[in-house]
This record gives structure tokens, sequence and C-alpha cells, in this order.
């Protein structure tokens, strides 16, 4: 071989080992498992149903509360979505408007609209079940799951919203903080566990919960940064479908936040070194006894593209086969969960 050749030769050795290495790491392992759930498509997923089903859900439902809690939900609403200046005087008519909201809708318009908002329920729970590689939870899941998980993040928006406005200082406004990352942390914890029908156990789900609720706190921070330039831009250039635009653009960046929270949760809490060990504690199973065994993973290689895979192609479109549980029923730690 030639001197000329053996330079090209040893940077193709170079570039294959330093790509064996980085393939055996969480960080790729988790990025293959968002190629594997499609995460592009995803994420317009529940962006989308966020904004047309979810967002317009938060405002009627409030409409039906008592005056303190309304204004809790609308200031960690605001607050989360980084709206201010005259954006955050339109978001305030819409909710005190409340009077003309209930009229419009009344008992029956507010139950079918919390009934249609399990759209983003049911985008939102695809996503764990992908991520975890589990079977589909059905209508009735569907059905039930999704408008009491929608009840439980109004309850959490009204609490933060009560705690924020106990807040002034800045010990009260640390201590908010604190406050606003457990109980963000707790929240993704127990919609990961609700939606994967509690097939999964609450300890390995931690990391989900974590990942997740400092990915969301995290990201509403910044968003008080540049929203607010944003939607006025937007709102200058465009009017009201302006603003929305910057609505639909601040779920995009949510959802892509809860998409690594709920990848990085089966990853770490499978890996089979320390960082396994810790999170899963004594048991080394991932779900619970009697649970279905997770589907198989994908036999052939993931590639960016598959990150834009239509997203009509539901959860049912997976691997049918179902991975082989060790003999003494308990589901072997590793990423096949």
């Amino acid at each position: 071989m030639t001197p000329g050749a053996e330079r090209p030769a040893g940077l193709r050795a170079a570039f294959d080992a330093s790509r064996t290495w980085a393939q055996g790491t969480l960080i790729w392992q988790v990025w293959e498992r968002m190629l594997e759930i499609e995460f592009v498509d995803r994420s317009v997923a529940l962006a989308g149903k966020a904004f047309v089903s979810f967002f317009p859900l938060v405002i009627v439902v409030a409409a039906f509360m008592p005056p303190g809690v309304r204004a809790s939900i609308f200031t960690t609403l605001t607050h989360q979505l980084g709206i201010e200046g005259a954006s955050l005087a339109t978001a305030k008519q819409a909710f005190s408007s409340a009077d003309d909201i209930r009229r419009a809708a009344g008992v029956l318009g507010l139950t079918l609209t919390v009934f249609f908002a399990t759209s983003f329920t049911t985008a939102l729970q695809r996503v764990y079940l992908r991520a975890w590689r589990r079977e589909p939870g059905g209508r009735v899941s569907q059905y039930v799951r999704g408008p009491a998980w929608l009840m439980a993040m109004l309850a959490y928006m009204a609490i933060l919203g009560a705690v924020r406005g106990q807040t002034g200082d800045r010990v009260g406004f640390g201590l908010f903080v604190v406050f606003a990352l457990a109980s963000s942390s707790a929240l993704w914890l127990f919609t990961a566990w609700f939606l994967l029908l509690g097939q999964v156990r609450p300890r390995v789900l931690v990391p989900t919960g974590l990942i997740t609720g400092v990915a969301m706190s995290g990201y509403a921070f910044a968003a008080t940064v540049w929203m607010p330039e944003v939607v006025t831009r937007n709102e200058t250039q465009y009017g009201f479908f302006g603003v929305a635009l910057a609505l639909v653009s601040w779920f995009s960046g949510a959802a892509i936040c809860i998409l690594v929270g709920a990848c990085a949760g089966p990853v770490l809490a499978g890996d089979g070194g320390r960082i396994g060990e810790l999170i899963r504690g004594a048991n080394p199973a991932l779900l619970i006894a009697g649970a279905p065994p997770p589907l198989a993973p994908p036999t052939t290689p993931l590639r960016l593209r598959d990150a834009f895979r239509p997203v009509e192609e539901q959860l049912s479109d997976a691997p049918s086969t179902a991975a082989t549980p060790s003999p003494t029923g308990d589901t072997p730690p590793g990423p096949v969960e």
C-alpha cells in the first residue's frame, strides 16, 4: 500500500472505531429510540393536537372554575408560554369572559370539549407506548385515562399558579423554583405511569419524570426570553393568526422535551451498567408482574429518514413479535424494554 493510500485507510478506521464507540453510548441509544418512534412526526402530531384540542380545553374548563382557580390556571399558562404585553392582554380577555364561554358551551359543550381533547392524550399515550415498545391500550383506556389525565394537568396548573402567586421576594422565588421542578417531575412521572397502563414499575420511570420535568421547566424559562418577541412580530405581520403560529412553535418545542424524556426513560432503565442497576434497584424487572412482554425491537438499522415516517402509522404497525421473557417470568434488563 502506498503512503498516500494509508492515510485514507487510517482515517476510515479511526472513524469506524469512533462510530462503534458512539453506538455503545446511552446518548446514541436514546437517539435510536427517538428514530424508532418517528420523533419528527410525533412532535408535529403532539403540537398540532395540543393547539387545537388541549389549549381550547383549558380555556373552556377554566370558565367553569371558581375565579381564584381560573386566575391560577391563567397565571401558569401565560408564564409557561412566555406571553407578555399586548398578547397577554388578549389571552386575559379569553379567561375574563368566563360568563360568555359558559353560556356558549354549556354542560354538554364542556363534556364534548373534554372528550374531544382526548385526541391529544391519545397521541401522548402513543408516544410512551412506542418508546417502551408496548401494545396499544385500547379505546376504553383512551376514553377513560384521557379525561382523567387532563383533569390532573388542570389541577397541576391551578396549584402551580396559586403557589406562584404566594411568592414574591428572592427567597420565595427560589422556593417556588424548587417546587416547580419537583411538581413538574412528579407530574410527568405520573403521566408516563398512567398512560403506560401501570404496566411499568414506577421506580424505573423516575428518569422519564426527571428529564421531562427539568426539560419542560427549562424550556418554559427560556420561552420568557424569545417568545414575547416572536408573538409580537407575528402579531404585527399576520394578526391573530401570527399569535397562533407562535403558539404552535412553542408546543413543537415542548413536544420535543416530552419525546426526549419518553425515549431516555427505557434506555436508562434498561442499561446493563451501574446507571441501570441504580434505577432498577434490587428488582431487575422493568415491568410489573403479569404485564405482557414488550414488543420486539426493529430488525433493520435505523436512519434519520425513519423519523419522518407518516404519523398515520399507529402503534399497531410496530413489530408484533414480543420479546421472550426470562424463565423466571421477569423481563430481563436491557434496551429491549
